[in-house]
């Protein structure tokens, strides 16, 4: 690979996706504006115009909203790659710090601060701007300030001390497979995590609280029994502080694994539709969709590792994106920040074959849900949650089979009437 052929390939990716992001966007814009006015039929007798105008508005204002994050994000990765930004950081950072591992760190930590910080604006635009003018918004600017303190903590005591021992793993036994090693770790740590995560990492941010819901915890041990799923702890968690929006979740595993309800879900419906809500997550689980899901997550990051050991040692890869690493300077905090970056440039196509296998899933979760519950009792829980979360009941087809990781609403309740 030359150096110039590999700069032609990024830039016709980067182009490429780009062109395709604002394409796929002006489809769903388009497509909820031209029936924005109509209630589709089979909705028409649950969601008022009212609602469904509503969540037009909502869709297409967050869609303009991806869009102009989409060119600041392209041009950030232009300004860390081709335009010498990144370059210039690490002869900055190695100008002043003398430490070849700590220099590195700060390398790493630099690159996703300055990331943090340039989607910053959106975040705080799309909490107080955009989510609370369709009135989803509980975050106070307190709140807000203190989750991404501590987010920010958190993530400095995971990141500094995993990255120096990275740093000081390969500065004293780099060999050709040193990835496999690396790959190994990261396993490991994930898995570490997803275990402590649910009692040690998440309440740090919320409140979980025992479901004290004596008609609701029956019927949920009897459906639980049904499906075979070992249930010890049932928690309702207060989402209500930053958001409107609802949800009932799984988490963690093994002795650590509960179900998590959202208190905005339990307060929108009843004890029929949680059950039928839960009965679809129980589907995720006795199809091993989670498992399968984390297992092919492991293969792709195992491939990805698998590449970054090829491209380490290779000059075009760097020269071709535009960095050109000091003489001497050690290789592998540069390695991983370019390769993080330019990452999804190379993977966006493989985005609507992970929506695909998604969808899937979500098909053989509503069939079980429907063989456990009543398949009615979800069919209403989704159309009360499409319009309290203003979910556009008429998106684009092509937009929707290549992003959306749930079945359009039509689809999916044909399917759910077509199960009952």
């Amino acid at each position: 690979m030359t150096i110039t052929s590999f700069t032609i390939i990024f830039i016709v990716l980067l182009v490429s996706q780009t062109l395709t992001q604002f394409y796929l966007s002006s489809r769903q814009v388009k497509a909820v504006s031209l029936h924005k006015d109509h209630v589709p039929l089979e909705f028409a007798h649950k969601i008022s115009l009212t609602s469904h105008q509503r969540a037009a508005k909502y869709t297409i204002a967050r869609q303009r909203l991806h869009l102009i994050e989409i060119l600041v994000e392209v041009a950030l990765l232009l300004g860390f790659t081709l335009f010498g930004g990144l370059t210039w950081l690490n002869n900055l950072l190695a100008t002043h710090i003398s430490s070849a591992i700590w220099y590195q760190i700060a390398l790493v930590l630099s690159v996703f601060a300055i990331s943090a910080i340039v989607s910053l604006p959106f975040s705080l635009y799309r909490t107080f701007g955009l989510e609370a003018s369709f009135g989803f918004n509980r975050m106070t600017p307190a709140l807000f300030v203190m989750d991404l303190i501590k987010s920010t903590l958190l993530s400095l005591v995971i990141m500094v001390p995993l990255l120096y021992g990275l740093f000081v793993f390969l500065d004293n036994f780099y060999s050709p497979n040193w990835w496999i090693w690396v790959w190994a770790g990261f396993v490991g740590i994930t898995l570490l995590l997803m275990f402590i995560g649910p009692k040690f990492i998440m309440p740090l941010f919320n409140k979980f609280t025992p479901l004290d819901n004596p008609e609701l915890q029956d019927r949920i041990q009897a459906l639980a029994k049904r499906a075979d799923f070992g249930l010890k702890e049932l928690f309702v968690m207060d989402g209500s502080k930053r958001s409107s929006h609802g949800n009932a979740f799984f988490t963690g595993f093994g002795k650590n694994r509960r179900i998590v309800f959202f208190d905005t879900l339990l307060n929108k419906l009843n004890p029929s539709e949680i059950e039928a809500v839960l009965a679809h997550e129980l589907g995720h689980f006795k199809h091993k969709h989670i498992l399968k899901r984390m297992i092919m997550s492991f293969v792709m990051s195992f491939i990805f590792f698998a590449i970054l050991g090829y491209l380490i040692d290779k000059t075009w890869f760097y020269a071709g994106l535009g960095v050109f690493p000091g003489i001497n300077q050690p290789i592998f905090g540069m390695a991983i920040v370019l390769f993080s970056i330019v990452l999804p440039v190379f993977t966006f196509w493989y985005t609507p074959i992970s929506s695909f296998l998604s969808r899937k899933d979500e098909f053989e979760a509503d069939r079980y849900a429907a063989s456990q519950s009543n398949a009615n009792d979800l069919i209403s829980a989704l159309v009360k949650l499409y319009d309290d979360n203003a979910a556009t009941l008429t998106p684009d087809n092509l937009h929707s089979a290549f992003y959306d990781s749930h079945p359009p609403a039509s689809v999916r309740i044909q399917h759910l009437k077509m199960a009952s």
